[in-house]
């Protein structure tokens, strides 16, 4: 019988007392730190649209207490806004075109500059130069737009004929590769982008649907004029196309966007489905969200590689860090596995989970925390604020996941035994028996260490506890090897039960 004495025990009610220094903040980033910290080289200009369609001017008559609204023709085409972006040097750059949704809560003017997508800033990365035009009516372009109740068809057209002037006026510039163009839109912006596909431009070598589609106000039955004019589309386009679409989308349902895409394709459209499930609470918005880059980032590297479009990575920098992976430690609600924090770090916590994604919680050993949500690039801007304030700051947890690992690297969970069999763990005597239940009760993240002398050693909080239980343990004992580590037994299968 091997007697343990109390130097090689690590005090199995170890916590680390979190005392007054510490220190609990918050970081929301405002909306300039939704750019990229990189060079956009951004450009604002006033483009025609198409001629055949031009500035329409109201004036009005009165007659009485009565007002008469007329609608005068003119000769002047409308002038689009369009924001530009490319990256450093003089090109000539393959050009990408993103067509921007559309906010039915406003009026088209009073819809913001389309500037801030993270589908812009994946083609900056890869080396276009990127173009973002504001249909007519909407932001700061002139005319009033396009309105045709349930004939969405001809709305989708009027404003890809629109587009296609845009992308006329950019292949004229010496800085664009005008044999190198891809079309991509998203909402409404998708829907005029499948829209152009039926125009046959010549340069344009794909087009990318981000949940595309539009539910005109005055129409009765959007759905089912979404569904026939997409057929119609693809009758008349012969330019590969790729849609993305998920079936948490609170604007379009699966049933619509997968018989808007059976009827394209099979009418002749020339198209790759993407459904990627749910996203988050709505994944209408899903290429709003840094989450949504592993979803759809890759796809669309492969699309445009196939259809002979630059997809390489170039710039880096202008896309944000990818979500590290879920590490499994624990349950993203489980308060009592954070590491570090005391009862006031827990209900801070707790503030955390009702903060709004994308979310990121930082931990140190000291026993503070901060709270980072939203911005360009919310994993590093949090680590980044957390190295300011504290020493040794980690990940705890991102979005609704746990991504916190053990400071010392795990072995793998075994199934030698069940947690709770105190009976099988070996070498231990009676005493290292009741041990080990008393381990069971400690809060995690917590180790259980043993040695083939029948020694062993707990420890529970603070910072790193595996290692702290082998330096304890490795004192005075030869061979010893962790056997529970949280709620995992890692003894390795197959070794002999003593």
């Amino acid at each position: 019988m091997i007697k343990i004495s109390l130097r090689h025990l690590i005090a199995v009610f170890f916590f680390l007392l979190i005392c007054s220094e510490s220190t609990y903040t918050s970081e929301e980033a405002p909306d300039s730190d939704m750019m990229p910290p990189i060079p956009l080289n951004e450009r604002v200009l006033r483009i025609p649209g198409d001629p055949v369609r031009p500035v329409m001017l109201e004036m009005n008559s009165y007659s009485g207490e009565k007002v008469k609204t007329l609608r005068i023709k003119t000769d002047h085409p409308v002038m689009l806004e369009v924001t530009l972006y490319t990256p450093s040097g003089s090109g000539p750059f393959p050009l990408a075109i993103m067509n921007h949704g559309a906010d039915g809560s406003k009026p088209p003017k009073l819809n913001p500059r389309y500037r801030i997508t993270y589908s812009a800033f994946y083609f900056l990365s890869r080396g276009y130069a990127v173009a973002l035009p504001m249909m007519r009516g909407f932001a700061g372009s002139d005319g009033n737009a396009e309105h045709h109740g349930c004939d969405v068809e001809t709305v989708g057209i009027n404003n890809a004929k629109d587009i296609a002037c845009v992308i006329d006026y950019f292949t004229s510039q010496s800085y664009i590769d005008a044999n190198r163009i891809v079309v991509a839109g998203q909402s409404f912006g998708g829907w005029n982008t499948l829209a152009f596909g039926t125009l046959h431009h010549p340069k344009v070598l794909g087009l990318v649907n981000f949940a595309g589609g539009m539910t005109p106000s005055d129409c009765s039955e959007p759905e089912k004029s979404l569904v026939a004019a997409a057929e119609s589309f693809g009758a008349h386009t012969a330019i590969p196309s790729i849609w993305f679409y998920g079936d948490n989308d609170k604007v379009f349902s699966t049933n619509v966007w997968r018989s808007m895409f059976e009827r394209y394709t099979a009418a002749g459209g020339k198209a790759e489905l993407v459904a990627y499930g749910k996203f988050m609470e709505d994944s209408h918005n899903m290429l709003g969200f840094p989450e949504g880059l592993c979803i759809w980032l890759p796809k669309l590297d492969a699309f445009l590689n196939k259809v002979g479009l630059p997809s390489k990575l170039l710039y880096p920098e202008y896309l944000p860090a990818p979500f590290p992976p879920p590490s499994h430690y624990a349950a993203i609600d489980d308060l009592d596995s954070i590491p570090y924090l005391n009862e006031q770090g827990q209900k801070y916590y707790q503030k955390f989970l009702t903060k709004p994604m994308p979310r990121v919680f930082v931990i140190d050993p000291s026993g503070s925390a901060s709270i980072h949500t939203g911005g360009f690039d919310p994993v590093i801007s949090a680590l980044k604020e957390g190295q300011k304030q504290f020493k040794n700051c980690q990940l705890y947890a991102v979005d609704d996941y746990v991504v916190w690992t053990h400071p010392t690297p795990v072995p793998p969970p075994t199934h030698f035994a069940l947690l709770n069999d105190y009976a099988a763990v070996p070498y231990l005597n009676e005493a290292g028996h009741k041990g080990y239940q008393k381990f069971l009760t400690l809060r995690k993240p917590r180790a259980f260490v043993i040695a083939p002398d029948g020694a062993w050693s707990a420890t529970s909080r603070g910072d790193d506890p595996l290692a702290r239980a082998m330096h304890e343990c490795s004192k005075g004992h030869q061979g010893c090897r962790c056997y529970a580590l949280d709620d995992n037994i890692v003894w390795p299968e197959g070794e002999a039960k003593k």
